[in-house]
């Protein structure tokens, strides 16, 4: 299923497609040029679309994919147009509180799933990020005749670019592979030692799942997902057998909700109340649930670890782990 627009006309979409959000030529030098000569591109971004040469560094950037903003916005560059995936809303900018480099003039808020193209072309843009997106052949089409478009990486349609390519894409696009490498690093870094901290935790099972007003889901190879194995967790074997190819969800029935028990299980409501699931006499009658192995994160932390981009980890990251070392019996 695609990610949905969270504006008010997208959320009815968004509780319907809730589950169906986290390579390319390093350069050298300031402007992420790998070498010299004044005839050289400014950068050469490879997408699934094929090779996307950027000749000169953009001045104007419009940010529509997940969390291709708030990445931008950490290299140091401010879109002239962003889409607000998590829904924080203008009066933020569309971006979350951990952002350490704001705006210093409002973007215009841009739709997400339900595109406006002239808006887009409105703002003229000379480089669009499109980077962790549907990749429908289509939308990029379309926006690549209004300006030079860094669509999805190989392979990464339907939303499935991760984390780290997104991250190299963006910042080889910027003028700033090496940034983007410091960053990964610092990420890397900050997961490994939450990691060492806790040796208890590698090869445990976790489950991360969902309920919209449309139902129940779990995630299998999405960035929430990752986010867990990074601390040592393995991904319940149950959902991952439920997973497809191309497809980074499942949607669960009533029925089948059992089969997200496991050593851990990390939930999240999407539009609706949390008393939805922990009110829900299924979902407490999971043995994680009734053992307390169970979390409902909602608000910002929610947001931040959905959202999945590098400042959004790093608050998640420093949330979250307290209340996994509450809930599995304390720290290493």
């Amino acid at each position: 299923m695609s990610r949905p627009s969270p504006s008010r006309s997208g959320i009815a979409a968004l509780a319907a497609c809730f589950l169906a959000l986290s390579g390319c030529a390093a350069g050298g030098g300031d402007d992420g040029r790998e070498g010299g000569g004044q005839d050289e591109a400014f950068a050469t971004v490879e997408t699934e679309f094929g090779e996307v040469v950027i000749e000169e560094r953009p001045e104007r950037v419009v940010a529509l994919g997940w969390g291709d903003a708030e990445i931008a916005l950490q290299l140091g560059v401010e879109p002239v147009g962003a889409a607000d995936w998590i829904g924080f809303g203008e009066d933020v900018d569309g971006i979350g509180p951990w952002v350490e480099h704001t705006y210093s003039e409002s973007p215009e808020i841009l739709g997400t799933m339900e595109l406006d193209y002239e808006a887009v072309a409105a703002l003229e843009p000379d480089l669009i990020l499109d980077v962790n997106s549907s990749g429908e052949q289509e939308r990029y089409e379309r926006l690549a005749a209004i300006a030079d478009t860094v669509g999805v990486g190989p392979g990464g349609a339907n939303y499935l670019t991760t984390g780290e390519e997104q991250v190299r894409m963006i910042g080889t696009a910027l003028g700033q592979a090496e940034r983007a490498e410091e960053i990964l690093q610092e990420q890397e870094e900050a997961f490994a030692e939450a990691a060492g901290q806790h040796p208890e935790w590698q090869d445990l099972t976790v489950s991360v799942v969902t309920r919209t007003s449309e139902g129940w889901g779990a995630y299998t190879q999405d960035g929430r997902v990752e986010f867990m194995q990074e601390l040592g967790f393995t991904l319940n074997p149950e959902i991952e057998a439920l997973g497809a190819e191309g497809e980074w969800s499942v949607s669960l029935s009533d029925e089948q909700l059992s089969t997200v028990d496991a050593d851990l299980i990390v939930a999240f409501p999407i539009f609706i109340g949390e008393e939805e699931i922990t009110e829900d006499p299924s979902w407490n009658a999971i043995p994680a649930v009734a053992e307390g192995r169970a979390l409902v994160i909602t608000g910002e932390l929610s947001r931040a670890f959905s959202l999945g981009t590098p400042e959004a980890r790093g608050y998640a990251l420093d949330q979250l782990v307290p209340l996994i070392e509450d809930s599995l019996g304390g720290q290493a």
